[in-house]
């Protein structure tokens, strides 16, 4: 067992040796890709035989916009797309609220679930663009994409889908529109996409990729995202990497403590929100790293401020239970023996509270 242990996935997963390999390759094709010379041109086909692996990785028959990450594809889609109001889900991303400042708030059910009476409501207004995240970054609940999907497409909407966390590790859902980021499956730090059906979907800006995003494209990102989507055709972990989490479970719930899967609409395994009974999530994280283990407290882009969860809050969680709440994930390279390890520490660590 390595001496630290990384369980802080849905931050970030270490880069797979594929996408390091691949990364390698691309710097060594230096040249811009939009300049018309040899090498322009040799890098400009590196990048567009990438661009058609991704969509085959992904199962996604629309295009593909490369950009910095998916807060960057989620911005652009915010700001390009060729909709009317915005609508975004009250457990969204940081940046979707930052990039979505006046639009309307949707609220989810306390399962986390997005409440679909009142988003058939919402969307009956000329070409809505509703945002909604696949798989939560802090709780790990997926949302119904398909049903969600149905009802904007009857209203004549378009669907964005926050799948940061999911691509890689589940099949894309229904949509018009996703974000992906690399550094959330293995791949580089630094790349993503915008997924689309249909330029016709998006306001061009002028510049790179299409004329809708500016700036010299990232190839050695882009061939590392590529290799690193691939690797992801294997099961993203070993079912039994998983079995000690369920053992925990029960031993949380006759501590006291919160297992927030079992409130979720649809819980999935790679993320699990835990509340400790009796310690504050600050210091538990603390505590955590101070024992070699690396775990959060909420989404890694607002976790910094150690401030109570505003997703938690919005699926009506006690503000007790959601101040003692940690995220665990774990990703393509976390083995059984460091689940293990995390929870003998969990355990200790509920009994000295």
């Amino acid at each position: 067992m390595p001496e630290r242990i990384y369980l802080d996935h849905a931050a970030t997963s270490p880069l797979r040796p594929e996408a390091r390999a691949a990364m390698e390759e691309g710097f060594e094709i230096w040249a811009n890709p939009s300049s018309p010379h040899a090498e322009g041109r040799k890098a400009r086909e590196a990048l567009e035989a990438a661009r058609g692996r991704i969509k085959v990785a992904l199962g996604w028959q629309g295009e593909v916009i490369f950009t910095s990450g998916a807060s960057e594809a989620l911005a652009l889609a915010l700001q390009q797309g060729q909709a009317g109001a915005r609508l975004v889900s009250s457990v969204e991303h940081d940046s979707v609220m930052q990039a979505a400042v006046d639009a309307e708030r949707l609220p989810v059910r306390a399962d986390g679930a997005l409440d679909l009476e009142t988003l058939m409501e919402a969307v009956q207004r000329e070409r809505p663009l509703v945002v909604v995240q696949h798989l939560n970054s802090e709780t790990g609940n997926r949302q119904d994409l398909a049903a969600i999907a149905d009802i904007v497409g009857q209203a004549g909407g378009l669907l964005l889908a926050d799948c940061a966390q999911s691509a890689g590790k589940v099949t894309l859902p229904p949509c018009d529109m996703a974000a992906i980021s690399a550094h959330k499956f293995g791949g580089p730090i630094g790349i993503g996409a915008l997924l689309v059906k249909d330029y016709a979907m998006l306001k061009p800006s002028g510049g790179q990729e299409r004329g809708y995003r500016r700036g010299t494209e990232n190839l050695p990102g882009v061939l590392g995202l590529a290799a690193a989507l691939e690797a992801c055709a294997s099961p993203y972990f070993a079912a039994e990497v998983l079995e000690p989490l369920d053992t925990l479970a029960e031993q949380c719930r006759n501590l006291g403590g919160t297992w927030l899967s079992d409130r979720l609409c649809d819980p999935t395994s790679c993320i699990r929100a835990i509340a400790m009974p009796n310690m504050s999530a600050t210091a538990q994280v603390m505590r955590f790293d101070m024992a070699g283990i690396a775990v959060s407290q909420g989404s890694a882009c607002s976790s910094g401020t150690m401030k109570t969860s505003r997703v938690l809050e919005a699926m009506q969680l006690k503000p007790d239970i959601a101040a003692r709440t940690i995220r665990v994930s774990v990703g393509w390279n976390t083995t059984r023996a460091e689940v293990e390890r995390f929870c003998e520490v969990w355990l200790e660590l509920a009994g000295k509270g």
